[in-house]
């Protein structure tokens, strides 16, 4: 039998990496160019931040398989600790104040996702949803009420705008390129297994409430990331943006994309993102189409845009290589006949 060919794990490193240098750099040069005015650019920035925090909500909703609410909370709070040491930092460096805050951001929101993910993931279903719902509502609450260091109500203004196009992207790089380590990582195995069957899971001697928590602070630390990039980008921030419907917008593209898939978490950020800036000049029914797209979606796709799949450009130079690629679209043709 003829040996199967395949690339080996450093080529698969340096492929992939070659792959995102030139979408980054192709992606950097059409918006610096001016083909784009104000508005796309604000929008291909919202995309690749809501992009992160799907895919770091996907670790706890599609790998983990748990259900929190208030993951807009971790965001608060990488958002407003890194505004704050932005604030603080302006006579440093740049590129060290940067890096510092955003690394300070996620390990702020990942002490939180501790704190709460403790007792929290002893429950199950309903009764998380409700306790992190509840969490996401504290941490708003908190940014109101200590006015002297959020700014309160009226919003914390005068962020240093350090987030651009490049800084954006590289984020969602980090967060895709981590999030896939870990899941293809024997702690990744034991989070699915975790998602799978948690009494089969404990009976083979994987610790539970260890590997939830470590799962809800990874998540929590990519959410805290996005939010300082959020804070970057967008310059002031208010506590209304937080609120509970921005984790539920969260959990949507997750849902819509394919739990499980990091491919479709990216494919339906960026379409939620984009879809209402698209259909400004339907204003009167942008909502009505953009619940309708939603129930189609969830009728005729119901497991998602992706389902569990994943696009994976290593994978499809092996089909390529192996003579594979022809052959399995024939036999989908066949099938289809």
């Amino acid at each position: 039998m003829k040996k199967r060919k395949q690339l080996s794990t450093p080529s698969k490193y340096v492929i992939n990496a070659i792959l995102v240098a030139v979408l980054l750099a192709g992606g950097a040069l059409l918006y610096n160019s001016g083909a784009l005015n104000r508005a796309s650019k604000a929008v291909l920035i919202q995309c690749g931040i809501y992009s992160m925090l799907a895919v770091s909500l996907n670790i706890c909703t599609g790998y983990l398989g748990q259900l929190p609410l208030g993951h807009a909370g971790f965001m608060a709070v990488g958002a407003y600790v890194g505004a704050i040491f932005w604030k603080a930092t302006t006579a440093w460096p740049t590129g060290l104040t940067i890096i510092l805050g955003l690394l300070v951001a996620g390990l702020a929101a990942a002490v939180f996702g501790v704190i709460i993910g403790i007792p929290a993931l002893r429950l199950k279903g309903d009764y998380l949803a409700i306790i992190t719902l509840g969490f996401g509502e504290i941490i708003r609450i908190a940014i109101i009420n200590l006015d002297g260091i959020t700014g309160g109500t009226p919003g914390l203004l005068n962020v240093p705008k350090h987030s651009s196009f490049l800084l954006t992207f590289l984020c969602l790089t980090a967060a895709i390129f981590i999030t896939h380590n870990v899941i293809h990582s024997r702690h990744g195995r034991a989070i699915l297994s975790i998602r799978g069957n948690e009494i089969a899971a404990e009976s083979c001697g994987i610790n539970l409430t260890y590997y939830k928590v470590f799962a809800f602070a990874l998540s929590a630390f990519l959410a805290g990331v996005a939010g300082a990039v959020y804070a970057g980008f967008q310059g002031s921030l208010f506590p209304k943006s937080f609120d509970f419907m921005a984790s539920i917008n969260i959990l949507v593209m997750v849902v819509l994309g394919g739990m499980g898939s990091m491919t479709g978490a990216v494919i339906a950020a960026t379409v939620l993102t984009a879809l209402p800036s698209l259909m400004q000049a339907l204003s009167s029914y942008r909502m009505v189409i953009y619940s309708l797209l939603l129930i189609v979606v969830m009728i005729f796709k119901p497991s998602g845009l992706m389902g569990t799949k994943d696009i994976s450009v290593s994978r499809f130079l092996e089909k390529l290589m192996n003579g594979e690629l022809f052959k399995s679209r024939k036999k989908e043709g066949q099938a289809h006949e």
